[in-house]
């Protein structure tokens, strides 16, 4: 083989090698896997920025909520001020519970006894539904990336697999074994295997790190709602 002959070969392969020229010339199955692929590493990246920005969102309302809470200002007028359009899951939990407590109060079921035993549980019930309510919608979407981040890898190793079949049987078909018939069959069924791992890393890592932010966050609106509860049980024993 003359230079010239080498050198267009070499342009050759290495325009088939590229990422577009991979995914143009894979087969149906495998573009199939590399487009979800795709797909899902795009989904799951919005996933991630739409709860790290929510998250770090939510937080710093909490550390508002809770100074205005412990600032020994009245209870009835944080209640009124927040009004029925709370703006975080803390300050849910708080109307839910002033709203429970009103309710008690309007009706003068406060002063009896065995209704006053009772309303604790029934402010404490109502702020662990509202408490739930909450993280599911904050958990939300949560399971793609786990999903993601198992089963990214197995999909891309069933495109190289198929890819590599279509190798052996187009390598078997033309009888030809050279690297620039081979090169471009193998190339894209790693491809796919590649694209698998781009999109299950990151969400590994983000699932992983999301869930702690999330329990954690948890964990702040069960202390909230315990420390909450207490208050409001002092109060109904001051009345006692």
């Amino acid at each position: 083989m003359d230079p010239v002959q080498t050198a267009t070969l070499a342009g050759s392969a290495a325009t088939d090698l590229s990422m577009w020229s991979l995914f143009l010339q894979a087969d149906i199955i495998v573009k199939i896997v590399m487009a979800a692929l795709i797909l899902a590493s795009f989904w799951c990246w919005a996933i991630i920025f739409d709860k790290w920005f929510r998250l770090r969102g939510l937080m710093q309302k909490a550390d508002h909520f809770e100074e205005s809470f412990w600032s020994g200002g009245s209870l009835e007028e944080l209640y009124d001020r927040i009004g029925s359009r709370p703006l975080e899951p803390m300050s849910s939990i708080f109307v839910a519970a002033m709203r429970e407590w009103r309710r008690s109060a309007a009706k003068g079921l406060a002063d009896r006894e065995a209704v006053r035993l009772s309303l604790p549980q029934r402010i404490d019930r109502v702020m662990q539904v509202t408490l739930g309510r909450e993280m599911e919608q904050l958990e939300a979407r949560m399971g793609f990336l786990a999903s993601v981040g198992s089963t990214a890898p197995f999909i891309g190793l069933f495109g190289t697999v198929w890819g590599i079949m279509n190798s052996f049987h187009h390598i078997g078909a033309t009888k030809n074994t050279s690297l620039a018939v081979v090169a471009p069959g193998i190339a894209e069924a790693l491809f796919a295997t590649a694209l698998g791992l781009v999109a299950a890393i990151p969400a590994v890592l983000a699932y992983n790190k999301l869930s702690a932010d999330v329990d954690r966050y948890a964990k702040r609106l069960e202390a909230f709602a315990g420390e909450f509860g207490a208050i409001l049980s002092r109060q109904l024993e001051e009345k006692a």
